[in-house]
């Protein structure tokens, strides 16, 4: 059975891209019969709010968008649903891949602050140099120098290549354009590289649907994939939105946020609205969202940007 997810984090009001996002990872679940996880990625703990979740959940049911398991309330057998909740998942699975002696301790201070946010390629990927890396591998028996530190694992000098269910063949060099990846913060954060496969792994996600902009994140979450022994779901990322200046849209356009959105248009507009920008319908004509499953393909989503003019 196709299972997808819809992973927000709850750190504001959700906006047009997001409700992009999850409107054609629904559709493509629907129209092959499957379930529908929402998953609450609050691994922020200074931004993240509760309050925001529940406006998410609000926001997807208002726009017909109805999850099968998963949410605040985490009814469902994969929970808990929020990441927060899943410290010890999380340190489980960190166990494992310190046992394959691919992982040392990190005492480098600005790639480790940054590595715990999901790694956006247009707001600049810092690629490790390698400062704290041991000379030879396998690690093991390193000493603890008593001073905190995050976790990083080695990656290979090799090409790891998938097909996007948009953008197609896609490779990336680990070494080269990903780096040794930080998987534990040394403040005790989970990375969200980690805590990602993690959570779609053990909750049998079979399609993740997402941004383009986290392309490059596949390469690396493939290889925890292979070093875990899981199976790996199919990608398809989907075009950026972007603001009329051309930058993507961010929780900082507030005309474009749900708080703004319900207030200027119906559920169907903006449904509508979304359709006709993923190529399903030819304008922005109000529709509900299930009238969308029969029409929906993967191959009529544009692999390009759409720039949205208010």
């Amino acid at each position: 059975m196709k299972t997808g997810r819809f992973a927000p984090s709850p750190t504001g009001r959700m906006h047009l891209g997001n409700l992009f996002t999850a409107l054609l990872s629904w559709l493509s679940v629907r129209k092959a019969g499957g379930r529908w996880i929402l998953r609450i990625e609050d691994l922020d703990p200074q931004r993240s709010r509760m309050e925001y979740a529940r406006q998410i959940e609000d926001d997807l049911d208002w726009l017909g968008l109805s999850w099968d398991e998963g949410g605040v309330d985490g009814s469902g057998s994969h929970g808990p649903y929020c990441q927060s909740m899943r410290h010890d998942i999380y340190a489980g699975a960190l166990d494992s891949l310190v046992a394959t002696g691919l992982t040392y301790p990190c005492y480098c201070r600005r790639a480790d602050i940054l590595a715990t946010q999901a790694p956006h390629q247009s707001d600049g990927r810092v690629i490790y140099a390698g400062t704290c890396r041991p000379r030879h591998l396998p690690v093991s028996g390193l000493a603890d120098s008593g001073r905190p530190a995050s976790t990083r694992i080695c990656v290979p000098d090799e090409e790891i290549g998938f097909v996007d269910g948009v953008f197609g063949r896609r490779t990336a060099n680990l070494t080269q354009e990903c780096g040794d990846f930080v998987l534990r913060r040394a403040d005790g954060a989970w990375a969200y590289q980690l805590a990602v496969v993690v959570d779609d792994a053990m909750m049998g996600v079979t399609e993740v649907v997402r941004g383009c902009d986290l392309l490059l994140s596949t390469a690396q979450q493939l290889y925890l994939y292979r070093l875990s022994g899981w199976t790996a779901p199919d990608y398809a990322h989907v075009p950026l939105l972007c603001n009329a200046a051309g930058q993507r849209l961010s929780k900082r356009d507030m005309s474009l946020n749900m708080a703004q959105l319900r207030t200027r248009f119906t559920p169907g507009q903006i449904i509508g609205r979304l359709a006709a920008l993923a190529g399903l319908i030819s304008g922005p004509e109000s529709c509900r969202a299930d009238e969308l499953v029969g029409i929906f393909d993967w191959n009529r989503v544009p692999a390009v940007p759409s720039v949205i003019v208010e």
